[in-house]
C-alpha cells in the first residue's frame, strides 16, 4: 500500500482525497509539517509515499503520472511530490530541514512545493512528467481555483491518457494501422485487471501458433499464420500501451517485451521453413541467413547507440541533415518505412506468407533487410565520420561487452595490449572485419572438413583480441561488435550448408537463436544499467572466438552427419545455460523498473 500525506489548508468539495484513493494511496492528513514529518517517519520504508498539497487542483492522470510511475525514485508535479524507497532518505532529509527552519506552523504556501525545492538543492534527481495539455495546480485564492476547475473541464482527461500511451516514434503500418485501436484494446485490458506480462505471453503465444500454421506447408495453414501473426503484433503494441496506459512498468516485463519480440520473430522463420521442407523446398539456408540479418541490424543499432548516447560535444553535419529532414513531414515517414522497422517488416511477412511462398517470402525479406542494414549503416557511419565526439568510459565498457570476448580473445587483447596503443584509430573495426571476412570466406571457399577453417579460425581469435586491446573509444568503434557476430554467425551457417546434410541447417539455426538470445540478453542488461552477464557465463560458452573456433574444429574432425548431431548438441547446452541464468537475473533482479521503448526495427 502507498500513503499520501495530505497537507496545508483543506478545501471543501474538493475531490484529492478520493482521487488519490482511487489511485492506490492510504491518504493521511498533516495539520503542518510537523505532523507531516511525523506521519512521514511512520510510513514503512519499503513503501511509496507522497506530499500532496490539500488545494491540489488537476486532473487524476496527472496525479498518476506524478505520484504512481515506478520508473522513478523521486518524482514531482505542482502541488505534489512522491518518493518511492530508493528516494526516502532524500525526501526524509529534505522535509527534516524544511521543518527545523521554522515550517512547523499551520501551512498557508504548498509544503509539497518547498520540499521539492529543498530536493533540488540538495542534487537530487527528481522526476518532472511531461503533462502537456493536462492541469496540476495549487491556487492561491477562489478565483484561481475557479479557473483551475474550468480548465480541468475543457481538457478531456481520458483521451490525453490514450493518446500518451502510444509511443511517440514508431512506424507508419503501426502508427496508422495498428495503435488507432490498439490503445482501445490496452484501455479493456487494464479495465479487466490484465497486465502487460499477460499481453506480452499471449502475443508469444499467437506467434508461436503462427508458426505452427505455417509449418503445416498448406496454403490454408499459410493464410492462417499470416492473420494469427498480424494480431501477434497487434498485441505486441497493446503490451506497451497497456504499460504506459497504466503506468505498469516492471523489470521482468521490459524483458519479456525485448526478449519475447525476437523469440517470436525467429520461431515463426523456422515455421516457414519447416512448412517449406514439407512442400520438398529446403529454405532453412534463407531462414538462418535472414535471423543472422536481422540479428546483425540490431547489434548495429545498439552498438551504435551505447557508443553516442552519453558522448560529449557530439554534434555532427550529418545529424543536423538529418533532423531538418526529420521537420518535413512527408521525409519521417519515408525514412522510417525504408529501414523495414518491426511493424512493416511483419506485415510484409504475413501478406506474403498468405498469398506466396516461403522461399519467395525470405527472398523479400532478405532484400528488404539487406537494403535497411546499408541505408541505416552507411548514414552511421557518415556521422560518426563528421562528428567531434569524446565518448566516456562507460561507452567503451558497453561496447566491450556487447564484444562478448571469451579467455582466448581476452589472452591476446591482454598480450597485445601494448601494440595495440600505437596502431591507428580505425585498427579495431578494420582488423575484427578482416578477422572474420577471413573464416568465413575461408569455410565457404575450401571444402567441408578441411584443416584451413581452423587455422583462419584461430587467426580470427588473434584479430579478436587486436580488436578489444584497447578501449573502444574510436570514431567506428561501435562497428566492432556487429562484426564479430556477423563472422561467428555466419561461419555456422556457412559449415552447416557446406556439411550438405538433412539436418544441420536447422542445427545451425538453433545454435544461432541460442547465441543470439545471450547476445540479446547482454543488450538488455546494458540498457537496464545491470551490467554484463557475469564473466563466468562468458567463458563458459567461450566467448564469440571460441564458439566459432569450436565449429570449425567439429567440422575438421567429424563427418557431416556427426558434425549435425554436434551442433544440436552445442545448441542445446548453450540455450540451457544462457536461459537458467538469463531467467534467474531478470526475475530476481533490482534493475531499474522500465519499459522498453526499443528501436523501430
Amino acid at each position: 500500500m502507498s500513503t499520501a500525506i495530505l497537507t496545508g489548508q483543506p478545501v471543501p468539495g474538493s475531490s484529492i482525497e478520493g482521487d488519490l484513493r482511487s489511485l492506490g494511496f492510504d491518504v493521511r492528513v498533516a495539520a503542518d509539517a510537523a505532523e507531516a514529518e511525523t506521519l512521514l517517519a511512520g510510513v514503512p520504508g519499503n513503501e511509496r509515499v507522497a506530499l500532496v498539497d490539500a488545494r491540489f487542483v488537476g486532473h487524476v492522470h496527472a496525479l498518476r503520472l506524478g505520484l504512481t510511475d515506478p520508473r522513478f525514485p523521486l518524482a514531482a508535479i505542482p502541488g505534489a511530490v512522491t518518493a518511492q524507497p530508493a528516494g526516502r532518505q532524500a525526501l526524509t532529509r529534505a522535509m527534516a530541514r524544511e521543518n527545523s527552519a521554522g515550517g512547523g506552523t499551520t501551512l498557508v504556501d504548498s509544503l509539497a512545493d518547498r520540499i521539492l525545492t529543498a530536493l533540488d538543492a540538495d542534487g537530487a534527481d527528481v522526476h518532472r512528467p511531461e503533462l502537456g495539455s493536462l492541469v496540476a495546480a495549487v491556487p492561491a485564492d477562489p478565483q484561481a481555483r475557479n479557473e483551475a476547475r474550468q480548465a480541468v473541464t475543457d481538457v478531456d482527461d481520458e483521451a490525453v491518457r490514450l493518446k500518451s500511451a502510444v509511443k511517440s516514434r514508431d512506424g507508419f503500418f503501426t502508427t496508422y494501422c495498428i495503435s488507432p485501436y490498439s490503445r482501445y484494446i490496452a484501455r479493456w485490458c487494464a479495465r479487466r485487471g490484465l497486465t502487460p506480462n499477460q499481453v506480452t505471453t499471449a502475443s508469444l503465444l499467437t506467434a508461436l501458433i503462427a508458426a505452427a500454421c505455417a509449418a503445416t506447408g498448406t496454403r490454408g495453414g499459410f493464410v492462417a499464420a499470416g492473420v494469427l501473426l498480424i494480431a501477434s503484433f497487434v498485441l505486441d503494441c497493446t503490451d506497451g500501451q497497456l504499460a504506459r496506459y497504466s503506468l505498469q512498468y516492471s523489470t521482468l516485463g521490459a524483458w519479456l517485451d525485448a526478449t519475447f519480440d525476437r523469440a517470436k520473430e525467429y520461431a515463426y522463420y523456422a515455421g516457414l521453413a519447416l512448412g517449406a521442407a514439407r512442400g520438398g523446398d529446403d529454405v532453412w539456408a534463407l531462414a538462418l541467413g535472414a535471423m543472422v540479418l536481422q540479428t546483425c541490424r540490431h547489434v548495429v543499432d545498439f552498438s551504435f547507440n551505447e557508443a553516442n548516447h552519453d558522448a560529449t560535444a557530439n554534434t555532427s553535419p550529418t545529424a543536423a541533415l538529418s533532423d531538418k529532414l526529420d521537420s518535413v513531414g512527408w521525409t519521417v515517414w519515408v525514412r522510417r518505412m525504408i529501414v523495414l522497422p518491426i511493424g512493416e517488416r511483419w506485415a510484409m511477412i504475413a501478406v506474403l506468407t498468405a498469398v506466396t511462398t516461403p522461399r519467395i517470402t525470405f527472398y523479400a525479406l532478405l532484400i528488404g533487410c539487406a537494403f535497411a542494414a546499408t541505408y541505416t549503416t552507411a548514414g552511421r557511419v557518415l556521422r560518426s565520420l563528421t562528428r567531434r565526439a569524446r565518448r566516456t568510459d562507460r561507452a567503451a565498457g558497453a561496447l566491450a561487452d556487447l564484444a562478448d570476448s571469451g579467455p582466448l580473445a581476452q589472452g591476446f587483447a591482454e598480450a597485445l595490449k601494448n601494440p595495440a596503443r600505437r596502431l591507428p584509430g580505425f585498427t579495431a573495426p578494420a582488423v575484427a572485419l578482416l578477422g572474420g571476412l577471413a573464416v568465413v570466406l575461408t569455410a565457404a571457399l575450401t571444402g567441408f572438413g578441411g584443416p584451413w577453417p581452423v587455422v583462419a579460425a584461430l587467426g580470427y581469435a588473434v584479430t579478436s583480441g587486436l580488436a578489444v586491446a584497447r578501449p573502444l573509444k574510436g570514431a567506428l568503434d561501435w562497428l566492432v561488435p556487429p562484426f564479430l557476430r556477423a563472422a561467428e554467425y555466419g561461419t555456422v551457417l556457412v559449415l552447416a550448408a557446406k556439411a550438405d546434410v538433412n539436418g544441420a541447417l536447422p542445427a545451425a539455426f538453433g545454435l544461432v537463436a541460442a547465441v543470439a538470445y545471450h547476445h540479446y540478453d547482454t543488450v538488455y542488461r546494458i540498457r537496464g544499467n545491470a551490467g554484463a552477464p557475469p564473466a563466468w557465463l562468458v567463458r563458459s560458452i567461450g566467448g564469440h572466438e571460441g564458439r566459432t573456433l569450436l565449429v570449425t574444429v567439429l567440422a575438421a574432425l567429424l563427418t557431416a552427419s556427426q558434425f549435425k548431431v554436434a551442433l544440436t548438441v552445442l545448441a542445446v547446452a548453450v540455450a540451457l545455460v544462457v536461459l537458467v541464468e538469463s531467467i534467474r537475473f531478470w526475475v530476481s533482479a533490482g534493475a531499474p523498473a522500465v519499459h522498453d521503448e526499443g528501436e523501430p526495427a
